[in-house]
């Protein structure tokens, strides 16, 4: 695809993919390599208007540290180091690195000299997130510094000649004021960036590449009905129309009807639509099981043998259609880079199909991109902003043991929360909303008679990136909606608690 590209190069910081979301935010594509394989070659394949340079663990002057080839800084293409990245530039053209008097984490009062390029129209003084131990104490030749806080001389630096800049803090995060602004004049006042991402030329562009690559092959895909496979399919859909078959295996642990809504999308004729119903077998397999992992395994493993035997009455296809996205790729790690974690669609390819290639249009894409995506392909709002739903479905959502019984009490009380959350216009706001079943029962008083019934659980997160979250605030009046009613109208519940820990040192799911 043909667009500017400016190039992140990691080296191991937290931050990382929110960097890139920034910046594409901003209407600029970028992609994120490790840095080892950033040397001057590689980085020319990528005709990149702009380096990146991340934040990391280490310190510059520790041995093994992560460094980068000094002719990297002399290409002649703009350089933003931060944090680390603004360590390593000064470290490899001479400055002096070294431990701070004073460590700087958290919310920090910086003042910055406007006269920069990079803080052009914002204000003398602001706050910016620090986290640091290091600090920048001698400028390399031919800097300066243009942001200083009470401990830090050198919260910023430029040489304007070379345009190579560095942040001591990190403008990405939402904690700096003005973060988001810093990042726009890197990429246009220094790089001259023209902002030609977005999201209509992406799906033009990706329809055409389906095409032309599968030209009048077949595809298979397996449809579990996230955003992300009913993305694929739509685009898939619209790319090659009846050239594509999706097989949705509906497990039974799906929440209240998205078995029938996911149906009503797909299954209009336009490609071949296969649901396979397979409830029974799911919990047959699951029958008597109550630890959660093992829960996890069977579910995987089960989804695989229904998937290949539908798969095998299909014969031989073309391509694999996976709903691999960009953050799949860079957690999973390639080449030097760290591995976050191994994720289901990166790796190996299956070998119960049949076909001679994968095909992977969302690789390049973050989550909510692919949600635009999805909206520029006209998927209805209810599969498009589709809360996060973990791959087990209910049944990690319904602690112990998993039951028929169980799962509908479960997907009533959890519908009824869904809906109030809407109602109150809070689905905007809080990020994740659920219900978990608990294995607990507790005496209860309903009219004239005791009741012993179980206890349901309430989850509402806040979150920007998932990997940490709050939990929401509702507001007590709607929390006691969803109580009257879950109570009033589901049986088999007569206590409801809220979950109010937040990640860490919890985490999102119960299970």
């Amino acid at each position: 695809m043909s667009h500017q590209n400016v190039l992140i190069l990691d080296f191991g910081g937290q931050y990382n993919q929110l960097i890139a979301r920034r910046v594409r935010d901003l209407g600029v594509y970028c992609e994120i390599i490790p840095f080892r394989k950033a040397t001057v070659e590689k980085i020319r394949e990528y005709s990149p208007i702009g380096l990146i340079f991340t934040g990391g663990p280490n310190s510059v002057y520790a041995e093994n540290a992560p460094q980068i080839d000094p002719a990297v800084l002399s290409m002649g293409v703009p350089v933003l180091g931060l944090c680390y990245g603004c360590q390593l530039i000064a470290h490899t053209l001479g400055g002096k690195v070294e431990t701070a008097p004073a460590r700087e984490f958290g919310k920090t009062a910086t003042h910055f000299n406007t006269t920069s390029p990079l803080f052009t129209d914002l204000p003398e003084e602001a706050t910016t997130w620090m986290s640091h131990v290091d600090y920048v104490g001698k400028l390399p030749e031919g800097f300066e510094s243009i942001a200083h806080t009470d401990h830090c001389p050198v919260a910023a630096m430029q040489n304007l000649d070379k345009k190579i800049f560095g942040f001591q803090y990190h403008p990405e995060v939402e904690h700096t004021q003005n973060g988001s602004k810093m990042l726009r004049n890197f990429l246009y006042n220094v790089c001259g960036a023209v902002g030609d991402w977005s999201m209509k030329d992406y799906c033009n562009t990706a329809i055409a590449q389906v095409r032309e690559k599968v030209g009048d092959g077949k595809v298979l895909l397996a449809l579990s009905g996230g955003v992300d496979s009913s993305v694929v399919a739509k685009l898939l859909s619209k790319a090659i129309g009846n050239q594509l078959t999706c097989i949705f295996v509906d497990h039974g642990l799906m929440r209240k009807n998205e078995g029938d809504e996911i149906e009503a999308v797909f299954g209009n004729g336009d490609i071949n639509f296969v649901r396979v119903n397979a409830e029974d077998r799911f919990l047959g397999k699951l029958a008597g099981v109550s630890e959660p992992e093992k829960k996890r395994k069977i579910i995987g493993e089960e989804f695989i043998r229904v998937f290949e035997e539908e798969a095998k009455k299909i014969g031989k296809v073309d391509f694999l259609a996976q709903g691999t996205i960009y953050a799949d790729v860079v957690e999973s790690g390639s080449g030097d880079a760290a591995v976050i974690k191994s994720h289901h669609n990166v790796g190996g390819l299956p070998d119960y199909v049949d076909f001679k290639e994968i095909i992977e249009p969302l690789r390049l894409l973050f989550k909510d991109e692919v949600r635009a995506l999805g909206r520029e392909l006209g998927l209805p709002d209810y599969l498009v902003n589709r809360q996060p739903f973990p791959g087990p479905g209910l049944a990690i959502r319904v602690i112990g043991e998993v039951t028929k019984e169980k799962l509908d009490v479960l997907r009533d009380a959890d519908f009824i929360f869904r809906d109030e959350i809407a109602k109150a216009g809070l689905d905007k706001s809080v990020h994740q909303y659920f219900a978990v079943l608990t294995n607990m029962r507790s005496v209860g008083v309903m009219g004239d008679f005791r009741t012993y019934d179980y206890t349901l659980a309430l989850r509402g997160v806040t979150t920007s990136d998932f990997m940490t979250a709050d939990w929401a605030r509702i507001p007590y009046e709607v929390l006691d909606k969803v109580s009257v009613r879950i109570v009033n109208e589901v049986d088999h519940i007569n206590r409801i608690c809220y979950d109010i820990t937040s990640k860490p040192p919890a985490t999102i799911e119960w299970e």
